[in-house]
């Protein structure tokens, strides 16, 4: 009985230090969207300054997080993540006038590429498709494009350049 009494404390003290080193999200996959992360200023294709975002791993390395800031009042917040089970990236967007969005997509070389469903509206069926590439200069491109039916771009929502603050 003594010997149980001493046994099961360090068993457990090991069991539940494993699980709270273990890091599930801590694969190559998951961390495909990490040149995103950082303490970005973003400009637009002027060079004005539009805002400033500040993109976070949370919840043990499975959470991409974006707290947006713009110049003119308007923010927002999205989670980004990793589904292991259909290999897809997947982002949830709301902003503080209660537009969300909810996009769907994958990683290429240096780039994230994610598209929402076909959004229904009386003008015109629509994608919403936004792209985040590394540049060399390890700056980061969004380009979000308003796209037909068919995959074809119809307009440009925004295209913004991230310059670290560091």
């Amino acid at each position: 009985m003594q010997a149980l009494l001493i046994t099961l404390p360090l068993f457990l003290c090991t069991l539940f230090g494993q699980a709270q080193t273990k890091c599930n999200c801590c694969t190559i996959n998951h961390q495909q969207f990490d040149f995103w992360v950082g303490d970005w200023d973003v400009y637009d294709t002027s060079g004005k300054k539009v805002g400033e975002n500040k993109i976070e791993k949370l919840e043990n390395e499975c959470i991409v997080s974006e707290n947006w800031k713009g110049a003119t009042g308007a923010s927002g917040r999205s989670y980004n993540y990793y589904n292991v089970a259909d290999s897809t990236w997947n982002q949830v967007w709301i902003s503080n006038s209660g537009n969300n969005l909810v996009l769907k997509g994958k990683a290429a070389t240096n780039k994230m590429i994610l598209k929402s469903e076909l959004i229904k509206n009386e003008k015109g069926d629509y994608y919403n498709q936004i792209t985040w590439t590394k540049n060399e200069d390890d700056s980061v491109t969004q380009l979000w494009e308003i796209l037909n039916e068919k995959g074809e771009s119809l307009s440009l929502a925004f295209k913004g350049f991230y310059k670290s603050k560091n």
